[in-house]
């Protein structure tokens, strides 16, 4: 956690009820938002002690799903327009997704248009395996990171 708080004060929202799914997750290989939500809904704000989806930095909504080309966009919103974090998030979502989908989905991760001050720069960092692989690299990042992805906090 960052010793200053950049948005000390976020709106926090009452988790959803799971889905109970009938089927049998391993039938077929075929991919939805619902399911891919499921395994990001709960990664923990690197600044709070909530996760992305009690701060509405996500929703089933927010992301899409194209079978046929492959394709799964996340799209998050960051508290605040000047979040230092989004990169940070948006790496949580990456290595999530890589743990739990197959490798031929092409992910792309952006910042929703108009809810950061510097999202060009942040979705060209997501979006680019070297830069990610680099930042993957800082322990200090990959500490925060996994702290992220794996907290009991919730």
């Amino acid at each position: 956690m960052t010793l200053g708080l950049i948005n000390a004060n976020p709106v926090v929202h009452a988790k959803k009820e799971r889905v109970v799914r009938n089927e049998d997750p391993h039938g077929d290989d075929a991919v939805d938002p619902l399911e891919i939500y499921d395994f990001v809904r709960d990664i923990r704000d690197p600044e709070h002690p909530y996760s992305l989806e009690q701060l509405s930095v996500l929703s089933e909504e927010s992301i899409t799903v194209d079978e046929k080309l492959g394709r799964i966009l996340i799209t998050f919103t960051p508290t605040i327009q000047h979040c230092s974090m989004a990169t940070v998030i948006g790496l949580c979502l990456r290595v999530k997704l890589k743990e739990c989908f197959p490798p031929h989905f092409k992910v792309d991760i952006k910042v929703a248009p108009g809810s950061h001050a510097d999202e060009e720069s942040v979705n060209k960092l997501l979006n680019d395996k070297e830069r990610v692989a680099a930042a993957l690299e800082n322990p200090n990042l990959r500490q925060l990171v996994d702290e992220c992805l794996y907290s009991n906090e919730l």
